[in-house]
């Protein structure tokens, strides 16, 4: 049996998030204390108790996601055997290549609220939205964006078959929106985000992350991680820095790295952190392949079933 693990990204977290992973296994409850250290916070109190806009911020949610996904991982890691391949859907991504020993928790944590503090600046200097497309294939839903002429659109998230999401300017989401529907999009849904994340207008977001990254310390993987930007397999710490960069502006391939995993023969996933949205769109990217979702201790009885 090949196992992959995946990690969610941001959307995934919700107040109450941890709270009862926290308080019934030490382990967990140890990676979150830290968190709170690392960043001189009280990042586990709003994750459990809110409120809900602060947890949302993306300076907030990046490192809560993060350090829920390593709660989990470090709670049941003794329990899972080998792995043979982790991938993680934007800011999960962070939390796959802690899991595969590229980064240290401490180095990733910091990075993450950095992260999201430059994603949000860079979305108040150039505003911006995004917006899911339901219905189309990725080709016509990218010549939709190719065809917009009067702002910014770019396709951002490949997350599922029939499920795309664009990013961009307003002038240039409502073009695309509505070139989407008139090519016979199901649904377009406008989403509620603070930016046109993975789209050139967080370039501002990149360089500040480039340079921080520059300085942080990147070992090559234990084993591989599934890149957003080439759904291909990164073997090196050098290259693994470099794609985390070019992530900011790049659409996720996400749809297209579960392909790869599953075509290099993994037989079952893991989604560790809160919720199942992963787990969610695996039933067409991954149709037939068990996928299990770790968030909470409840969830624990299907690595003892499995």
């Amino acid at each position: 049996m090949t196992l992959a693990l995946i990690f969610p990204g941001q959307g995934s977290q919700y107040v109450g998030m941890a709270r009862a992973l926290a308080a019934s296994d030490s382990v967990a409850s140890e990676v979150l204390a830290d968190a709170d250290e690392i960043l001189g916070m009280n990042l586990t109190g709003l994750m459990a108790d809110g409120p809900e806009d602060e947890l949302l911020a993306t300076k907030n949610a990046q490192p809560a996601l993060l350090a829920h996904s390593v709660a989990v991982l470090r709670s049941v890691r003794d329990r899972l055997g080998p792995i043979g391949f982790a991938a993680g859907h934007s800011l999960g991504e962070f939390s796959a290549l802690v899991a595969a020993g590229t980064l240290t928790f401490e180095d990733a944590l910091r990075t993450v609220r950095l992260r999201g503090e430059l994603m949000y600046e860079a979305g108040l200097a150039q505003p911006g939205t995004m917006a899911a497309v339901l219905g189309l294939t990725d080709e016509l839903v990218e010549d939709c964006c190719a065809q917009v002429d009067k702002g910014t659109c770019q396709a951002a998230n490949f997350n599922s078959r029939g499920q795309v999401v664009i990013s961009g300017d307003l002038a240039g989401i409502e073009q695309g929106s509505a070139l989407a529907t008139e090519a016979g999009a199901k649904r377009v849904a406008r989403l509620s985000v603070s930016g046109a994340f993975h789209s050139e207008l967080m370039a501002s977001a990149a360089e500040g992350l480039g340079e921080w990254l520059a300085s942080v310390d990147f070992r090559d993987p234990d084993f591989p991680v599934i890149s957003n930007v080439t759904a291909q397999p990164v073997t090196s710490g050098a290259e693994a820095r470099e794609l985390l960069v070019r992530q900011v502006t790049a659409p996720v391939r996400w749809s297209a790295s579960i392909a790869q995993m599953v075509e290099a023969g993994v037989d079952r996933f893991l989604e560790l952190g809160p919720g199942k949205v992963l787990c969610g769109l695996n039933r067409r990217n991954a149709k037939g392949i068990p996928c299990s979702s770790l968030g909470e201790p409840d969830d624990f009885a299907s690595l003892e079933s499995a």
